[in-house]
C-alpha cells in the first residue's frame, strides 16, 4: 500500500562535479529528482551517502531530534534506538556535502496533537538541530513532518519559522519557484518500495518538467519501504545519463529555486 500519510551548504567539490548543462539556466525541459530519507538510521545513511558521492551528489537525509538520546520516544515497530546514528555522525555527513532536515522532535502524529504541544514540539527539534548541526539556520530549513501528517494551522505558522516544509500529496510537485513553501510527497512500504520508485521516475520523465519528491527511510531491511543499495545505485546511475535530470535534496533544489535557477524560457 501506498504511505501517503506519511540546508546546510552544499560542499564546493560536490558543486563543482556537477555537469555544467545541469546547472544552466533555462531550460524547455526540466526534471527534478529528490529522494528524502527520513529518521536517521546510522547504517543505511552512511551506505546512502558513499553511493551519492559515487556519483558526485548530494543526498537528503532528515533526522528525528531526539531519535539519539536515552529514554526517545521514538516508537514505530521498525525503529530501534541502537538503529539510530546521532549529530556527530549528522555533522560528518554535513561536512561531506549532505543535506542534514529536522524531522520533529520524536516521530509523533503533530496533526492530531493540540495544536501548541505541536508547535512546541516542532520548536524543541529546531533548537536541538541549532544546538548540535554546525551552521544550522531554520530559515534555510526544511520541516519534514512525521508520517507526513500536517494541519492547516501548522502550514500557516510554518513559514515564519523555517523556509519551507514537507507533507503528504502528490510525489510529482511542480518545478519549485522563489516562494515555494510547501512540498508534497509520498512512498511506499512497509515492503520494498523499488517498483514504486521505478513507476514514480517514470511518470516524472512522461511529463515536460516536474519535481518527483519521494519519500524512502533506509536500506535492505532497515525502515519502511527499504531499497538495495544496488538498486539506488544503478537508479542514480540512469537518471545521471538523462540531461534533462538534476538530482538534488529538497532545501538544496528550493534554495537554487530562490536564485531564480529552474526559471522556464
Amino acid at each position: 500500500m501506498r504511505r501517503r500519510e506519511f540546508i546546510a551548504a552544499i560542499g564546493t567539490a560536490a558543486l563543482a562535479a556537477i555537469p555544467a548543462h545541469r546547472l544552466s539556466g533555462a531550460s524547455s525541459k526540466q526534471h527534478i529528482a529528490s529522494l528524502s530519507f527520513d529518521d536517521g538510521f546510522r547504517k543505511s545513511f552512511l551506505r546512502i551517502a558513499e553511493i551519492y558521492e559515487k556519483f558526485s551528489f548530494s543526498a537528503c537525509f532528515n533526522i528525528i531530534a531526539s531519535a539519539h538520546l536515552p529514554g526517545n520516544q521514538v516508537r514505530d515497530d521498525y525503529m530501534k534506538q541502537e538503529l539510530f546514528g546521532d549529530f556527530g555522525v549528522w555533522n560528518e555527513l554535513q561536512d561531506r556535502g549532505h543535506e542534514i532536515m529536522p524531522h520533529g522532535y520524536r516521530h509523533a502524529h503533530l496533526a492530531s496533537l493540540p495544536l501548541a504541544e505541536a508547535k512546541d514540539l516542532i520548536l524543541r527539534s529546531l533548537e536541538v538541530f541549532a544546538k548540535e548541526l554546525r551552521g544550522f539556520d531554520a530559515k534555510k530549513a526544511v520541516f519534514n513532518f512525521p508520517y507526513n501528517q500536517s494541519s492547516p494551522e501548522l502550514e500557516e505558522w510554518l513559514p515564519s519559522v523555517v523556509m519551507a516544509y514537507r507533507t503528504k500529496g502528490e510525489i510529482l510537485n511542480p518545478v519549485p519557484g522563489p516562494n515555494t513553501v510547501k512540498v508534497t510527497t509520498g512512498g511506499w512500504g512497509p515492503d520494498n518500495a523499488e517498483k514504486d520508485v521505478d513507476e514514480s521516475v517514470e511518470k516524472l520523465l512522461a511529463q515536460p518538467t516536474g519535481w518527483m519528491v519521494y519519500n524512502l527511510h533506509g536500506l535492505d531491511e532497515e525502515g519502511w519501504g527499504p531499497i538495495r543499495p544496488s538498486y539506488l545505485e544503478k537508479l542514480l546511475g540512469r537518471l545521471r545519463e538523462r540531461d534533462s535530470v538534476r538530482i538534488l535534496p529538497t532545501g538544496r533544489a528550493l534554495m537554487q529555486a530562490k536564485s531564480g535557477r529552474f526559471a522556464i524560457g
